[in-house]
């Protein structure tokens, strides 16, 4: 996916979770957090951050804030929409873990929950769950970066819908350079890694996603 209208600030502060302080050559601007988690470690006082301009002129904001810098590491997306939209778009390039791809419904609602994706190729009934992963230590992904109830129950509902027939999948995208794998991150929530190797166990597969950044890009190079 593409960004129109990049440009390059650096952060101040952040005074909730929608919200950001930043400076943009010298000036002070509010803008939106395009990513409610915490970002404690990407979003650091004096960081250079990416901003995208919005072209809506009714928004109190002028700008999202897509991606940080982080040193020794790079650029990180943090664009909570940005995962879904590039999954959207590897799938349609019919990618080798989907051959034969008949129909893709983006929100397709399963059970208690609404799953990102339902695919199907030929016979083949697929539900898929997508994370964004941000969140890097020793160049190694770790999801969540806070607790998310979400993510349990969309683990276990995705265990129960592999009894009745569909092949499931968790996929993390990377969206961050030098990063292939995702670890469940459970010193932050051990349920989140109970939950998933309970899932993998019954046959929920997980696919690692990485990714190309760029300030105007996102791109999901596997």
């Amino acid at each position: 996916m593409d960004y129109k209208n990049t440009v390059a600030a650096k952060f101040i502060s952040r005074p909730n979770r929608f919200v950001a302080e930043v400076e943009i050559n010298g000036a002070r601007e509010t803008v939106h957090v395009k990513n409610t988690g915490r970002c404690k470690e990407l979003l650091l006082p004096g960081a250079k951050v990416i901003l995208a301009r919005s072209d809506n002129p009714a928004r109190k904001t002028r700008y999202d804030l897509i991606a940080v810098y982080k040193p020794g590491l790079g650029l990180v997306n943090i664009d909570s929409q940005a995962p879904n939209a590039v999954v959207l778009e590897w799938l349609k390039k019919s990618p080798a873990e989907f051959p034969g791809i008949t129909k893709i419904k983006p929100e397709f609602v399963y059970g208690r929950s609404r799953f990102d994706f339902y695919i199907e190729c030929g016979e083949r009934k697929i539900l898929m769950e997508v994370k964004g992963c941000t969140l890097e230590v020793d160049s190694v992904g770790y999801f969540p970066d806070a607790p998310t109830l979400r993510g349990v129950k969309h683990l276990n509902e995705l265990e129960k819908a592999v009894h009745e027939g569909y092949d499931c999948f968790l996929a993390f995208v990377i969206a961050m350079p030098a990063v292939t794998k995702v670890l469940p991150n459970i010193e932050t929530h051990p349920q989140f890694g109970e939950a998933l190797e309970a899932a993998m166990k019954a046959g929920v597969k997980v696919l690692y996603l990485p990714c190309k950044v760029t300030e105007a890009q996102l791109e999901i190079i596997k």
